[in-house]
């Protein structure tokens, strides 16, 4: 396996304690972007940012349009926008219409940073009451990335990591308490 440059993370119904316990546990040391797209049904994700960044040891921030994609940061997708992330490393914010009956959508979001980090980038997919990432995580697999998914049976909502296991496979499936424990083992060999 490549070093890993980037991680992308997404998650919906019972993500923010899922997104709690795995920033949390995440090594200081790290010094890769970490994007995530969380559906959260709000107008914005300011109070989820201050929720993550107070459990994280890196920086969390809420990406903006034109900004650099930054290492050592956890990058939040905005509420009603998709993520993408182009070649030089800039967020664009998009209004295209839904993927999968939402925006912010993983799936887009995955195969954005696909297309920039191929095998260089890890796909987690966690908890959810739909399939939306399952796709991305599909493109990821295909670009020579890495995929995680949380264990089914760990998850608050079993829908989501089961339909990427169904659409994608994974190279690692397991509980979330062994999730931030892998990111620190993968990245920081």
């Amino acid at each position: 396996m490549n070093m890993p440059q980037a991680i992308a993370i997404g998650c919906s119904a019972g993500g923010v304690d899922a997104l709690k316990a795995i920033i949390s546990g995440l090594d200081a040391r790290l010094n890769l972007p970490i994007l995530v797209c969380c559906h959260t049904g709000s107008d914005t994700v300011e109070l989820l940012c201050e929720i993550l960044d107070r459990a994280s040891p890196l920086a969390v921030t809420e990406a903006r349009e034109r900004h650099p994609v930054q290492d050592g940061t956890v990058h939040l997708a905005p509420s009603g926008y998709h993520l993408l992330i182009e070649h030089d490393r800039h967020f664009a914010l998009s209004i295209d219409p839904r993927v999968n009956y939402v925006r912010p959508s993983i799936d887009v979001m995955f195969c954005s940073a696909a297309e920039v980090w191929h095998e260089k980038l890890i796909g987690i997919v966690l908890t959810g009451g739909n399939a939306d990432g399952a796709s991305g995580l599909q493109r990821i697999r295909e670009l020579g990335g890495t995929a995680i998914v949380q264990s089914p049976s760990s998850a608050e909502m079993p829908t989501m990591p089961q339909a990427a296991l169904d659409t994608a496979g994974a190279d690692y499936c397991v509980d979330l308490s062994d999730i931030a424990p892998l990111i620190n083992r993968l990245c920081l060999v």
